[in-house]
């Protein structure tokens, strides 16, 4: 298993013949650029290598017209100016004599990369293609776009494979209109796009590209549409539509040489499982942008419960915690004890991050001989080494740490994490006996906190509480998974219950830790899977894949000793970049949930804007 990368040579023959400044942007510089970027980071090394393949005619079949198909095939024999007045019959195209040969290549690199993903050549993959095709329709060229590429390969692998469910992501600044009307009535594909609209003043300049155009039909519900009405988004802005909108749904530009090439190169990096480098900037969505997540939430509300829970349900209100206006008071930021000032968390955001992310993904400090990288046994043992009696200071103040093999275990975390914040590790996993969790967890903390770490965000699962000597100063972010009931104790300090449904468990994940993780931005990750945590493997596993997306991927879970030899390995190999596993039959969150969850929404939204997804804080 590994990553495909698809691709041919004669993707760049199709070109321009003549003067139009609207096609000249579509050059066969798009291809090789990307393709030379991914050889400068050494990229496509690590890839398996796949030459494209020609679409056959019944392949191109599946959405297009035959007409169509024989039309594009005669451009082959026509000179320059038949080319031109055929273009001239289409919104922003132009043909060439390779252009039938190209586009047939760029439709059939798809067909392979889902034939290879779907056999279990490979686990994922990126097919690297020219003429593009979300513009194109069933019997139309439009907007650089030739043969539906995407579309073909949705149609294919429904057919060949026997698909029942695929989601299409299109991300472009241009709506894909032509993907949407294909599949417009088709409830097995659920087509997302998010782009630039501009109130429909932007090209293609459609009223069916704004968040109403939900599909019809049986496909009611199955086109989600996400117009962005400003310029220049960033990565709040995208990340929020992500959480508030993009994945509840699913758990179920390109033509600027230099950003086209760095983003083919982020593709295919994560893709092979490198973690993500950390955003930059205040992560606070715009106005303008939660204006379009909510539209976008609204149109759709009707055909997804995930979307009706959060919008109907009110927040609960109670006059012990509430100020006689109805609002809820502010969240001090350390808290009711707290008297010293605490920074905001941007007031930290230009403070230095860690070392790159480094070459080694995973170290795993347990005794399971079959997982990434184990630690010596003698590491912590030598009396009288460095190791040694650091461990043994860091213990001293905590009782539960006296134990030869809680000493131990400490060693190795301590030794697991100093690699992680020198840059010689990227993530690890560290076990501990149950009696001392609590603290080695504590010690954990503090000891990132006092080596590097700037911002630390722990999320902690079953019974674990803040460790009462950790500084109110706005560096760490605790969010307790397993609490007896769902407070805010502060900003930097929530807590809880674990959700009893697989639904509930996402939109805790999707709808606040994530967000607030986000708005808080960490160098440095620790997961603590305490006593009754609860936690089935794939769900461990989820929440560990999607915490990864943060701090370079710098993530140190904690698990008790006796914890079973399967969640260490299926976090293993999360944290090595691997898919999660499946959580089986979805099902949405209970109304305990959804009240706890809209609580704290209420409780925090003031002072984490990454929590909204309205214009408007809920009253």
């Amino acid at each position: 298993m590994g990553t495909a990368l698809v691709y041919h040579e004669d993707m760049t023959a199709t070109r321009l013949l003549w003067d139009d400044p609207e096609c000249e942007i579509e050059r066969p510089e798009r291809l090789t650029a990307a393709l030379d970027r991914l050889r400068q980071r050494g990229l496509e090394q690590r890839c398996l290598r796949l030459s494209a393949r020609e679409a056959s005619k019944e392949e191109l079949g599946l959405v297009h017209s035959p007409e169509y198909v024989s039309l594009v095939r005669k451009t082959q024999v026509l000179g320059e100016e038949e080319l031109q007045v055929l273009s001239g019959q289409f919104d922003a195209i132009y043909f060439h004599p390779s252009t039938f040969h190209c586009a047939r290549l760029a439709a059939g690199a798809g067909l392979q990369l889902v034939d290879a993903v779907l056999t279990g050549a490979v686990q994922n993959g990126l097919a690297l293609v020219r003429p593009p095709g979300h513009h194109s329709q069933r019997a139309a060229a439009n907007g650089f776009c030739v043969f539906n590429n995407v579309a073909i390969a949705a149609a294919y692998a429904k057919q060949k494979h026997g698909l029942h469910r695929i989601l299409i992501v299109d991300w472009d600044v241009h709506h894909g209109q032509g993907i949407q009307y294909l599949f417009e009535d088709d409830p097995s594909v659920l087509y997302f796009s998010w782009h630039r609209y501009e109130h429909g003043r932007f090209w293609p300049f459609l009223r069916e590209s704004d968040a109403d155009a939900v599909g019809r039909g049986q496909g009611l519900g199955f086109t989600v549409n996400l117009p962005w009405n400003q310029v220049g988004m960033g990565n709040a802005d995208y990340v929020a539509a992500f959480l508030h909108l993009l994945l509840p749904l699913a758990f179920e530009g390109g033509y600027h040489l230099e950003s086209l090439a760095e983003s083919v190169c982020m593709t295919v990096q994560t893709l092979l499982g490198d973690p993500a480098p950390p955003l930059s900037g205040l992560m606070v969505p715009c106005q303008s942008a939660l204006e379009s997540i909510q539209s976008a939430r609204a149109a759709q509300a009707p055909y997804w419960k995930s979307l009706q829970l959060q919008d109907v349900t009110p927040v609960p209100t109670s006059p012990s915690t509430h100020s006689p206006e109805g609002r809820p008071p502010p969240l001090l930021p350390g808290g009711p004890m707290c008297k010293a000032a605490v920074p905001a968390p941007s007031s930290l955001l230009d403070q230095p991050c860690l070392c790159p992310a480094p070459s080694v993904r995973t170290t795993v400090a347990l005794t399971a001989p079959d997982i990434t990288l184990v630690l010596p046994p003698d590491v912590i043992q030598q009396e009288g080494s460095a190791l040694r009696e650091e461990t043994e200071a860091w213990a001293r103040p905590h009782e539960s740490l006296a134990r030869e093999e809680a000493l131990t275990a400490l060693g190795k975390l301590l030794y697991l994490l100093d690699g992680m914040l020198d840059g010689q590790v990227n993530s690890g996993i560290a076990a501990t006996p149950a009696s001392a969790a609590a603290a080695t967890l504590d010690v954990a903390i503090q000891r990132g906190l006092s080596h590097g770490a700037q911002r630390l965000l722990c999320v902690a699962l079953g019974q674990l509480d803040r460790p009462p000597d950790l500084a109110h100063d706005g560096r760490t972010l605790w969010l307790n998974i397993g609490g007896k009931e769902a407070a805010a104790l502060s900003m930097f300090h929530v807590s809880t219950p674990l959700p009893v449904m697989t639904g509930g468990f996402l939109s805790c994940i999707l709808g606040l830790v994530l967000p607030l993780a986000y708005g808080f931005q960490p160098d440095l990750v620790l997961v603590a899977l305490g006593p009754g945590h609860g936690l089935q493997g794939p769900h461990a596993a989820l929440l560990a894949a999607m915490l990864r997306g943060l701090a370079g991927g710098r993530v140190l879970a904690l698990l008790e000793e006796d914890s079973t030899p399967q969640l260490a390995g299926i976090l293993a190999r999360v944290l090595r970049g691997e898919a999660p596993p499946s959580l089986g039959p979805s099902s949405v969150a209970s109304p305990e949930d959804v009240q706890a969850l809209m609580y704290l929404r209420g409780q925090l939204e003031p002072q984490w804007k990454m929590l909204q997804c309205c214009p408007h804080l809920v009253a």
